[in-house]
């Protein structure tokens, strides 16, 4: 019995079958795999920037005992009001040592200096002699911050000479911040051991990413003062607290105001006399409400008081 061949037509069907099969094998083969999903992109960390700001006659330090850590030191004298720390919510200090908490923050902690803060050397021994001068100064411990940062600048001339020469005056940093990347603005804290009593740990309110640490005048600059003897004065007691021998001199006083200058080794008596909180406010024209609302201020609550002298970072010396 004969086989019944296939037809042309059947032949050619099948034929483009094959064919069809055999460049979609092809293709499936040269096609590149099939990338994976891209993986869910990390949400970045979000951080807030805080400043931690010193107002007063300061100077910050490493920290002898531990390396992550900064200390700014200021001495308690009279002609000054006790210091307070101020964030949304505010504590008077008294003298010792304070340890200031951050919540978790990242940064490199290079703390690098604006070239307007004025730079000093001071020998471990002196140093150490401050920090153990209780009832003489305050102490504030804090993280390494990534900058030091000018929160108030003012023209004067600084060095180990008195009075010092021209050549070193410039706009020197007279108020100083701290500057951090935290992630939260929950979490800050402030305790300590004062030289006499003691101190209830102050959970800080930080609402408007500053705190302030402040020493003021214990009262109004003098009006007819145009020596700047307060600023003077502050100063003199800092570098007397360290031991330097640095002093500070303003280009905008009267040339016969090193005569009664503290700082001076023999300083003649200061031509004006001391007046009272009362008196100096006896002086205002009250008529005027600007000078009404400083007078309120002025007995109320804590003026933020700026000193021109400038504020110092030191480094340590064998």
């Amino acid at each position: 019995m004969r086989t019944k061949p296939y037809s042309t037509s059947k032949l050619v069907a099948l034929a483009g079958t094959v064919l069809a099969n055999l460049v979609l094998v092809a293709c499936q083969q040269s096609q590149p795999p099939a990338s994976a999903p891209p993986a869910a992109e990390s949400k970045a960390v979000s951080t807030e920037k805080v400043f931690v700001e010193f107002r007063g006659p300061w100077a910050f330090v490493p920290d002898p005992k531990d390396a992550s850590s900064v200390l700014a030191i200021a001495p308690k004298a009279k002609g000054h009001r006790d210091l307070y720390v101020q964030a949304s919510n505010q504590s008077t200090l008294a003298a010792g040592v304070y340890d200031l908490s951050l919540p978790a923050h990242s940064g490199p902690a290079a703390a690098t200096a604006d070239p307007g803060i004025a730079q000093a050397q001071i020998d471990a021994k002196s140093l150490q002699s401050a920090l153990d001068n209780k009832s003489g100064r305050y102490v504030v411990r804090l993280p390494k911050p990534e900058e030091y940062v000018v929160a108030g600048r003012a023209r004067s001339r600084l060095g180990a000479t008195y009075p010092p020469d021209a050549s070193t005056e410039k706009d020197y940093a007279t108020a100083v911040a701290l500057d951090y990347n935290v992630g939260s603005l929950n979490g800050f804290s402030l305790a300590g051991a004062p030289d006499s009593g003691s101190f209830n740990p102050l959970l800080l309110q930080v609402e408007t990413r500053t705190i302030r640490f402040v020493i003021a005048p214990a009262q109004e600059d003098d009006p007819h003062d145009k020596c700047d003897t307060h600023s003077r004065e502050s100063f003199h007691h800092l570098t007397t607290l360290l031991g330097l021998t640095l002093y500070v001199d303003f280009p905008d006083n009267p040339g016969d105001c090193h005569k009664s200058d503290p700082q001076n080794a023999h300083p003649a008596k200061a031509e004006g006399r001391w007046r009272s909180p009362f008196e100096q406010l006896a002086a205002i024209d009250v008529r005027n409400i600007e000078h009404r609302m400083l007078a309120a201020v002025y007995f109320f609550d804590h003026p933020i008081g700026d000193c021109r002298a400038a504020e110092l970072i030191l480094t340590v010396t064998p």
